[in-house]
C-alpha cells in the first residue's frame, strides 16, 4: 500500500484504529479510494479477512472493491464478507437456517413475484384485486417491512380503509410465502433482524467474529439496516461508515437520513472525518454545488473544493418545450462529437418519461445512446422463464415459480386446469408441485392435461436427482434440455434472439463463482448462490457502459457515476423539484439534494435545461422554471435561449408585467431576467438594476417577470374555457389544480352543477 497517494483527511481516515469513525465523504472525494485502503491497512495491521465485514451498495460495487483490496495487500481476501446488505442477509439466513421458518433452499421473490402473491392472498381472504390494487398493497406491506413492523403491530394502527385492508392480507401473506418457503426482498432484512435480535447466540456470535465493520453509502440506509449494524458492530465498536448527507436521496424507499445525522449521538466517541477535497469536477461546477445545497439545513456542514481551474461557467438553457429541449441537447453532442467521444456525454433527468423525446432526437441524428435502466436482462421474458425452472427445482414450495414453469412451453394445461389444481392444493395444504405430481383422474381434471402435468413432473424428478453433483452451469444445461425449451424458443418468431439470451445466461452461470469464504461451503449448493445472486442484481450491477454511446439516466441510477458533460434535463416546478415531493416533509430537501447529485456528475462542463411547456400525461402543460435555478450563483452562471426550432413557442406577455409572477420567487439565477417578446435577441441579459430597486416592469428587485400563473397548468384548460364531459355535458372551468395525471379541475356544468374531475380520466374535449 505504499504507492497509494492519499491527501491528509483521506489518510486520517484509513489510519484510524479503534472505535466508531464518521467518514463524511463529499461528492467526487474519493470515499471509494479511503474504504478499500481502510480495508486493505487493517489486514496489513494483522486483522484477519475472516474478521473484516464491508457492506456496498451493489453487488458490482463489492466485487470491484475486493479486486482493489486484493491489489493493494498483494493476495487473496479469502474469508472475507463483503457484499450489499441484502446479499449479507440472504447468506446469514441460510446459514442460521435452523433459526428460522424457512429451509437453507429458500426462494428470494422479486416485486413482480411478490405482486402476484399478494393477488392471490386478496383474493382467499375476500377482497377484490379489481377494487384493491395488489401493487399498492405490496407496497404498504414493503414500507411497514422496512420499519420493522410484523402484522400484529400493523393491525394496531389502522387509519384508513387501505390500511384495513393490509390488517387481513399482510399476516396471511407472511403465512403463503412461509408456505412457498419464500422470502420477499424486504424480508431479507426483517428476518436478519429478528434472527439477531431474537435467536440464542446468534448476535453475539457474529459480532465477536467481525472485529470490524465498513458500511459504504451509509446515508441510504433504513431502520432495519441500521438495526444489522448495530447488532454485528455491538461487541467490537469497530464501526466505520462512509457517507454524505447531501446526497441521502432514497427517503421515498425508507432510507432515513437520521441514520447518518445522529452517528455521533448514536455510537459514544465517534471520531470525524471530512472530505472535501474534490478530484472530479471544475471550480463554477463546485460553487453551484456547495450554493444549493448550502439551503438545506439537514446536513452536516462541509464544502466541496478543487485544485481544478474555474472552468466553463454552468449553462442554464430555456426551451419552448421538450422537443425543443431534446433538439438542443442533441444538436450540441452532434457538434462536440468531433473532439470527444460520445461517452463523455450523458444526460440526466427526474423522471424515466422524459427520456422519450431525447431518444427520438437522438435517432433523428444518428447518435447511438444507451439507456441505463431499461429492461434488464433477468428481467427478460426468456431468462425469467429458465430462472423459474431453476428456482422450482431448487425449492418445489415455490407456487410463483410452478405457475411460470407449467406454462411455458404449452403441454396442455389450460387456465381452468390450473385453477382446479390450485384449489386441489389448497384443500391438500400442499404446494402446487406436489399437488401435480398426486392429482389423479378422479381429480376433475381433463385427461390431456393430466399427461401434460405428468410429463412436467417426471421431468422434475429426473433433472433434481443430479442437482447436488452439479454446477450451476450444468443444472441449467440439463434442466433446459430435459424440458425441450431452446426447441421450443427456436420456434418462435425472434427465437435467435431469445436463444442467444439463454446462451447469455449459461455464460453468467459458468462465470459465476461461488463466495470463497469457508462458512459458505456447506450453506448452499452452486445453483442456490447463483439463484441468490440473480435476485439480488439491481439495474446498476447490468448497465453496460461499453461501447460509443450517449448515456441517458435518471438522477437516482447516476449516482455514484461521473461524466466529462453533463446536461440535466427538466428544471421545472412540478417536475424537479416533483411536486408530491414538495408537499412531503423533508421532501424539498431530498429534491435539492437530489440536484446535488446530478450537479456533482459533471467534471468538465454542465448545462442545466427547461421547457416553457412540456407534453405530461397525455396533455401540453404550461412549465415554470425550478426554484432550484434561482438558488445559483450568477458569477458561474451563463443563461441562453434556445431557438424553439422542434416545436414550441416563446411565452407570451398576458397582463400587466408582474402580473404573472410566481409568488414563492423567481425560477432563473437571481439577478438575470428573460428579454421582452420584441427583443429580437435569444440571449438573456443580464440585469443592470439588479440590486438597485428597480427591476423592470416591477417594484420588487430579484424577482423573475414570467408569463404563466401557474406551474404545470394544461395549455387548453384555463379558468373560462367551455368544455364537454362525456357524462355531465358541457360546462365551464372554473380552476385547475396540480399537473399531469394529478391535474384537477373545477367545473361549472350547465346541467350537473360544479363538479371536481379528474382531468387524465374525464375524458374532456372543448365544446
Amino acid at each position: 500500500m505504499s504507492g497509494l497517494r492519499l491527501n491528509p483527511e483521506q489518510r486520517e481516515a484509513v489510519e484510524h484504529r479503534e472505535g466508531p469513525l464518521l467518514v463524511l465523504a463529499g461528492a467526487g472525494s474519493g470515499k471509494t479510494r479511503v474504504l478499500t485502503a481502510r480495508a486493505a491497512r487493517l489486514i496489513e495491521y494483522g486483522l484477519e479477512p475472516t474478521r473484516l465485514l464491508a457492506v456496498t451498495f451493489t453487488n458490482k460495487a463489492a466485487g470491484e472493491m475486493r479486486e482493489r483490496i486484493e491489489g493493494l495487500i498483494g493476495r487473496s481476501t479469502r474469508g472475507l464478507w463483503i457484499g450489499t446488505f441484502h446479499s449479507i442477509a440472504a447468506r446469514l439466513l441460510r446459514i442460521e437456517a435452523p433459526h428460522t421458518s424457512r429451509t437453507r433452499a429458500f426462494t428470494i421473490y422479486d416485486e413482480d413475484d411478490s405482486v402476484r402473491t399478494v393477488k392471490d392472498v386478496m383474493v382467499s381472504v375476500g377482497y377484490d384485486p379489481k377494487r384493491w390494487s395488489p401493487r399498492a398493497v405490496r407496497g404498504r406491506i414493503s414500507t411497514a417491512k422496512n420499519a420493522l413492523v410484523g402484522p400484529a403491530e400493523y393491525a394496531s394502527e389502522t387509519f384508513d380503509l387501505l390500511t384495513d385492508v393490509i390488517t387481513k392480507v399482510y399476516p396471511a401473506y407472511q403465512r403463503e410465502l412461509e408456505r412457498r418457503n419464500a422470502y420477499d426482498f424486504d424480508d431479507l432484512l426483517f428476518e436478519t433482524v429478528r434472527l439477531l435480535e431474537k435467536a440464542e447466540g446468534v448476535q453475539e456470535r457474529y459480532s465477536a467474529r467481525f472485529e470490524h465493520v465498513l458500511v459504504d453509502e451509509y446515508q441510504d440506509t433504513n431502520h432495519a439496516q441500521y438495526r444489522i449494524v448495530k447488532a454485528l458492530a455491538a461487541t467490537h465498536r469497530n464501526l466505520c461508515v462512509v457517507g454524505d448527507d447531501d446526497q441521502a436521496v432514497y427517503g421515498w424507499r425508507g432510507a432515513d437520513i437520521r441514520n447518518i445525522l445522529d452517528f455521533e449521538a448514536d455510537f459514544s466517541g465517534a471520531h470525524v472525518v471530512r472530505l472535501e477535497q474534490n478530484y472530479r469536477s471544475t471550480g463554477s461546477i463546485l460553487e453551484v454545488a456547495n450554493a444549493v445545497i448550502s439551503q438545506n439545513l439537514a446536513r452536516k456542514p462541509k464544502r466541496l473544493r478543487t485544485r481544478r481551474e474555474t472552468g466553463d461557467p454552468i449553462q442554464v438553457v430555456r426551451c419552448g418545450d421538450e422537443r425543443a429541449e431534446a433538439g438542443w441537447v442533441s444538436s450540441e453532442i452532434g457538434t462536440e462529437r468531433a473532439v470527444r467521444g460520445l461517452n463523455e456525454f450523458a444526460v440526466l433527468y427526474r423522471t424515466n418519461a422524459q427520456s422519450r423525446a431525447f431518444e427520438e432526437a437522438f435517432r433523428r441524428r444518428g447518435l447511438p445512446y444507451r439507456i441505463v435502466g431499461g429492461v434488464p436482462f433477468y428481467e427478460r421474458r426468456e431468462v425469467k422463464d429458465v430462472i423459474a425452472y431453476l428456482r422450482l427445482l431448487v425449492n418445489p414450495a415455490d407456487d410463483v415459480a410452478f405457475l411460470r414453469a407449467v406454462g411455458w412451453p404449452r403441454r396442455g394445461v389450460g387456465a381452468k386446469s390450473i385453477e382446479r389444481l390450485a384449489a386441489l392444493a389448497v384443500l391438500r395444504d400442499e404446494p402446487l408441485a406436489l399437488a401435480a405430481a398426486r392429482v389423479g383422474q378422479g381429480d376433475g381434471i381433463p385427461r390431456a392435461a393430466l399427461r401434460g402435468l405428468g410429463r412436467f413432473t417426471d421431468a422434475l424428478r429426473e433433472v433434481q436427482v443430479s442437482l447436488a453433483d452439479c454446477t450451476a452451469r450444468e443444472a441449467m444445461e440439463n434442466c433446459v434440455a430435459t424440458f425441450g425449451l431452446a426447441t421450443a424458443l427456436a420456434e418462435e418468431e425472434d427465437g435467435p434472439d431469445r436463444l442467444e439470451n439463454v446462451s447469455e445466461l449459461f455464460a453468467a452461470a459458468e462465470a459465476f463463482e461461488r463466495d470463497d469464504a469457508e462458512d459458505a461451503i456447506e450453506e448452499a449448493t452452486d445453483l442456490e448462490l447463483f439463484l441468490q445472486s440473480v435476485s439480488l442484481r439491481s439495474d446498476l450491477d447490468e448497465a453496460d457502459f461499453d461501447g460509443e454511446a450517449v448515456t441517458l439516466i435518471t438522477l437516482h441510477n447516476a449516482k455514484g457515476l461521473e461524466f466529462p458533460v453533463v446536461y440535466l434535463a427538466g428544471l421545472e416546478e412540478g417536475l424537479f423539484p416533483l411536486s408530491r415531493a414538495v408537499e412531503t416533509p423533508g421532501g424539498l430537501e431530498e429534491e435539492r439534494r437530489l440536484f446535488y447529485v446530478g450537479v456533482t456528475r459533471a467534471m468538465d462542463r454542465l448545462s442545466l435545461t427547461y421547457a416553457d411547456q412540456r407534453w405530461r400525461a397525455g396533455m401540453a402543460s404550461r412549465s415554470a422554471p425550478s426554484s432550484f435555478l434561482d438558488e445559483l450563483p450568477a458569477e458561474h452562471v451563463h443563461p441562453r435561449l434556445a431557438r424553439p426550432t422542434w416545436g414550441g413557442s416563446r411565452p407570451t406577455r398576458s397582463g400587466p408585467p408582474g402580473s404573472g409572477r410566481r409568488a414563492f420567487g423567481g425560477g432563473v439565477p437571481s439577478g438575470w431576467s428573460l428579454p421582452a417578446p420584441d427583443e429580437p435577441s435569444f440571449a438573456w441579459r443580464r440585469d443592470a438594476t439588479k440590486g438597485s430597486g428597480r427591476e423592470p416592469g416591477s417594484g420588487t428587485p430579484g424577482e423573475l417577470e414570467y408569463d404563466f400563473e401557474d406551474s404545470q397548468v394544461p395549455l387548453a384548460l384555463a379558468p373560462g374555457v367551455r368544455v364537454m364531459h362525456p357524462r355531465f355535458g358541457t360546462g365551464e372551468i372554473l380552476q385547475v389544480h396540480g399537473y399531469g395525471r394529478e391535474a384537477k379541475a373545477d367545473i361549472d356544468f350547465d346541467d350537473a352543477g360544479r363538479k371536481r374531475v379528474v382531468v387524465a380520466y374525464a375524458g374532456l374535449r372543448p365544446a
